[in-house]
């Protein structure tokens, strides 16, 4: 009985989540979080673009609380716009652009665009990065294309920290299917190893410090001849 309430909370959690990214456009929204206080329910939602999502004298906070209290029977919904410093470096913020690229410019030019936005990636900093196209790209059969840039770990606990989200492109072939994966700078690699600058200038002088097999076969060489 408790696992089923549990289903029914998380399911209308995510209906609530995706209302909201459906009012406000894709393309606009990275993350929504609903917080529980005991004054009433705090939605955040995570944005590059807060003037679009407040809306004029905020008419899109004003649409978001009406429809969250006759939709949801929210009693007391509060929104809070939380701004996105670098959306280069937000995984669902890139992946709503492919997709939305996908769409106004078609899918003949999945790979300028994919291309395009990895660069757009790395420039800004990242670690990593890898984007995913499925779908009809660019023949008739479905197919999976991988475009893929620096240091990305799939797999342990390093993949933890890896950013992704996913898309979906309609296109007038089909549907195309877009995920992204980004190892931001900040990122704390559990496996990461940093030398002191100074342990490595006593390598430097240690190694130029002890002869070469070469060194030594022709000191070898030398003695013999004396």
């Amino acid at each position: 009985m408790e696992e089923r309430k549990i289903v029914k909370f998380k399911k209308e959690e995510f209906a609530i989540k995706e209302k909201i990214k459906e009012i406000l456009g894709k393309g606009k929204v990275s993350k929504v979080r609903i917080e529980y206080t005991p004054i009433g329910e705090k939605i955040v939602v995570t944005t590059d673009k807060p003037g679009l999502v407040i809306g004029r004298k905020g008419e899109k906070i004003e649409e978001l609380t009406l429809m969250l209290k006759n939709n949801f029977k929210f009693e007391n919904p509060r929104i809070d716009i939380e701004e996105i410093k670098n959306p280069n470096l937000d995984a669902q913020l890139i992946a709503d652009d492919i997709a939305l690229s996908l769409e106004k410019l078609g899918p003949l030019k999945f790979k300028v665009i994919a291309y395009k936005n990895l660069q757009r990636i790395m420039n800004a900093g990242a670690l990593g990065a890898e984007i995913v196209l499925g779908g009809k790209l660019p023949s008739s059969r479905a197919k999976t294309w991988r475009f893929s840039q620096g240091y990305l770990r799939k797999v342990g606990d390093t993949a933890k920290v890896v950013e992704r989200a996913r898309a979906i492109a309609n296109t007038r072939p089909g549907t195309v299917g877009v995920k992204v994966s980004i190892l931001t700078p900040d990122a704390k690699l559990a496996d990461l190893i940093k030398l002191n600058p100074e342990v490595i200038e006593r390598l430097k002088i240690n190694s130029s410090m002890v002869d070469s097999p070469q060194e030594k076969e022709e000191t070898k060489t030398k003695r013999k001849r004396k």
